[in-house]
């Protein structure tokens, strides 16, 4: 059968990967008061495709059977589509659940979403996404912004992946800036701009005078916004430079000079203001994030998001957010691709060996016993020579072999990686820490 491309499957090692990545993001947003949630798989077609330009992409779900009406719907009831990310979900269990909920209300989500986009490499049309995200009822304060930066700092930070680049802007700035120098439609100029990191800038240049129908100069001061980083907030004195005035973009340089070097400080990861970023979808208002990987820029933004003042609404109250997702399919199927792997296939920590088939019942409590204090452990399959059981366990990555006791000697176990085997107490005996669980080793650990 063939493969299906975009569809991302790992063997038991590398879905490990996968497994510590997801248990290292639960514990940061946890430490940091996120609740978890998980939202249905599908939403009504027509609410996905209010949240912009992504018609192409949505999956759409229907019966084999399904008995359709003259306009092309399903009888049995609304189009339903696949979720193609986790915010627009979100922002309608929020309106649901108003009543059951705390505001500002903190959750994280961890979950697969669906896009028909053309599978490449970091693009996919199943893959997970973890988000972060802060509502409030009303109002939202300015300085969740910064909080949701510095968790997800503090998140990616964590991860046994190359250093990291939080690229911070802000939609004010941009929209701002574009309405000092006269522009009436901001957001056909935002996606041109965003597109600096594919094409040349003098290519972008050209895409503003006759896309968007700015003149040379409008679009030469347009890029010239869009070429100005800094990792603090100098940035606001080269954006003064420029010569354009106008409230919005006050308003968005001070809350992006807050951001930025409020999320400064994380080990791991660099955080930059990046005039270019805007986001495609249409529902941010504000802060904007990207995320770039170092010697994979090549995948684009691997962790995005923003404030979205207007995404959720019932009529009667507007609940305003600010979050951030990261593509953990995006980020991991690259680097398991080029060798990261786990340590281990499977998560037992220890292999009882069995001495014939008359003692499987004693390997099996002796495991019994292990597993009780928290131990994986697993019992040999066949009763083979130890040096057949012991490469069976060096195969799966298992790190310790436990020998049962035998009449002229107690348990022993082995640590089958240095050769050791010592004397052990079936009541007290645990491996290292680090031995508990799979784990991903270090580049140093991998290499030598």
């Amino acid at each position: 059968m063939a493969k299906l491309s975009g569809f991302p499957e790992f063997l038991p090692a590398e879905r490990n990967v996968e497994l510590v990545v997801l248990d290292h993001l639960r514990s940061v947003f946890e430490l940091h008061g996120f609740a978890s949630i998980e939202t249905r798989a599908v939403e009504p077609v027509e609410h996905l495709l209010r949240k912009g330009e992504i018609d192409k992409e949505v999956y759409t779900v229907r019966r084999i059977h399904a008995t359709e009406d003259p306009t092309g719907h399903d009888r049995t009831g609304d189009a339903l589509a696949l979720h193609f990310d986790l915010t627009v979900p979100f922002a309608r269990y929020v309106v649901e659940n108003a009543g059951h909920l705390e505001f500002p209300f903190r959750r994280y989500q961890i979950q697969r979403v669906w896009r028909g986009e053309r599978p490449q490499q970091g693009r996919f049309r199943e893959f997970t996404q973890a988000d972060i995200d802060i509502v409030g009822r009303g109002e939202l304060a300015f300085h969740f912004d910064v909080e949701i930066a510095r968790v997800m700092a503090e998140a990616l930070a964590g991860l046994p992946v190359p250093a990291l680049t939080l690229q911070i802007s802000n939609r004010k700035v941009l929209e701002g800036f574009y309405r000092g120098l006269g522009i009436d439609e901001p957001t056909a100029v935002m996606p041109i701009v965003d597109k600096l990191d594919k094409i040349s800038g003098e290519k972008v240049l050209e895409l503003l005078q006759t896309d968007a129908g700015l003149t040379r100069d409008q679009a030469a001061q347009c890029l010239g916004l869009a070429e100005i980083t800094s990792s603090d907030d100098s940035f606001v004195a080269a954006v003064r430079a420029l010569g354009v005035r106008h409230p919005l973009l006050d308003e968005g340089l001070e809350e992006l000079a807050v951001v930025v070097t409020g999320a400064a400080g994380t080990p791991g990861v660099t955080v930059v203001a990046d005039l270019r970023i805007a986001r495609g979808l249409d529902y941010y208002t504000g802060t904007v994030f990207e995320t770039r990987m170092a010697g994979y820029e090549h995948l684009g933004s691997i962790c995005s998001g923003g404030r979205y003042d207007e995404l959720a609404t019932d009529g009667k109250s507007t609940y305003p957010g600010v979050g951030i997702s990261l593509g953990v399919s995006r980020l991991l199927v690259p680097l398991i691709a080029d060798g990261l792997t786990a340590d281990r296939s499977v998560p037992s920590a220890v292999l009882v060996a069995l001495v014939d088939e008359d003692g499987r019942a004693e390997s099996n409590d002796i495991a019994h016993m292990l597993r009780a204090r928290g131990i994986p452990t697993e019992v040999a399959a066949a009763p083979q020579k130890f040096g057949k059981q012991i490469r069976y366990a060096e195969r799966r990555g298992i790190p310790f072999v436990w020998f049962p006791a035998a009449d002229d000697a107690g348990h022993q176990v082995k640590d089958i990686r240095t050769g050791d085997q010592v004397d052990a107490d079936l009541a007290t005996w645990a491996p290292p820490a680090e031995d508990l669980r799979p784990r991903i080793p270090s580049s140093q650990e991998q290499h030598s």
